[in-house]
Formats: C-alpha cells, sequence, structure tokens
C-alpha cells in the first residue's frame, strides 16, 4: 500500500513547532544532505533565520563507510557559522535506525562544541539501532524494516510511504 503527504503541511506543522520552541534568530539551522537540505532550506526560510543555513554530508562519518564505499554524489560540507557555543537546528527528512543522525554529530562535533543540538524531522519511521529521538517530528509512523519512505525533490517536495505487508511467521 501506498501513501503520499502533501510536504507543505507537514512542513507548517514543523514551523509551528520550531516557533514554540525557539527564537529563530538566536539559533543556527543545519540540514544534513540531500533530503534534510531540502527541508531546511524551507524551514530557515520560513522562520526568517538570520545566521546562514549550514549543509552536512555525512558520507566519510558513516559507519559503514568501509563496507559500501564512497558515494558518487559526495558533497562538501559547509557550516558558515561558529559551532563551539551555538545553539543548532539539526534537520533531516527521515529518521531510521539512527545512524545517520549519529554521523551527523559526530561530524558536527569536530568543528567545535555546540551550546545544545534540537533534532528536527519530517518524519519519524519508529525504528531505532541506536537510542536516538527526535526533539520535534512532523509525522510519526509505524513502520517495519520492509517498507520505503522516500522524500523526492527538491521542487516540488513530495513525501512518498510504501507499506509492505507484514510477513507471515514460519512455524
Amino acid at each position: 500500500m501506498a501513501s503520499v503527504w502533501e510536504v507543505s503541511t507537514l512542513l507548517d506543522a514543523l514551523q509551528r513547532d520550531l516557533q514554540a520552541r525557539i527564537d529563530p534568530q538566536s539559533w543556527a539551522m543545519i540540514g544534513i544532505y540531500t533530503g534534510g537540505v531540502w527541508i531546511a532550506e524551507e524551514l530557515h526560510r520560513r522562520l526568517g533565520m538570520s545566521t546562514p543555513l549550514g549543509q552536512l554530508d555525512i558520507s566519510f562519518y558513516r559507519d559503514d563507510f568501509s563496507r559500501v564505499g564512497l558515494h558518487p554524489q559526495v558533497k562538501a560540507s559547509n557550516l558558515p557559522f561558529a559551532i563551539d557555543g551555538a545553539r543548532i537546528i539539526l534537520v533531516d527528512d527521515v529518521l531510521y535506525t539512527g545512524r545517520t543522525i549519529r554521523a551527523a554529530l559526530n561530524e558536527i562535533f569536530d568543528y567545535g562544541r555546540p551550546e545544545q543540538v534540537l533534532l528536527a524531522v519530517l518524519v519519524d519511521r519508529g525504528l531505532r539501532e541506536l537510542p536516538i529521538c527526535p526533539d520535534l517530528a512532523a509525522l510519526r509512523l509505524r513502520s517495519n524494516p520492509d517498507d520505503y519512505v522516500k522524500l523526492r525533490g527538491p521542487q516540488p517536495l513530495s513525501l512518498e510511504f510504501v507499506q509492505h505487508p507484514a510477513k507471515e511467521q514460519q512455524p
């Protein structure tokens, strides 16, 4: 079964939640390539943040790098503000195992020690391999490992969720 969500409605929810929790002028934002950057660009614009948007490519920080090798579209990370003492909103599109966020935090801490990091995601799939939880999630799904969640974009942004039937247990 496939579902498609209106991303602008989900972005509205994240924007409201962020505005209720933070002063956009005293925070910085970092998006994780690729989908997290697309989401962060829109949130950054909507919130009218004055600090430039940061972009993070965690390819070299992945714990499976030695197994999967270099991704053909590695982009340079761009953190145009001082990390030390910064209050950072880290943005990703889909939170699944937690490994991408762990890698992102490792890279951020290589640049300095932020005062605070708040995690905002468009979709929380609810499955984890690491104890990482979003502070804000526009959509929380009950999913299984065979399900597929994909953000397509950047223009227009669309979110597709393909849910596979649960596999029957063998006796």
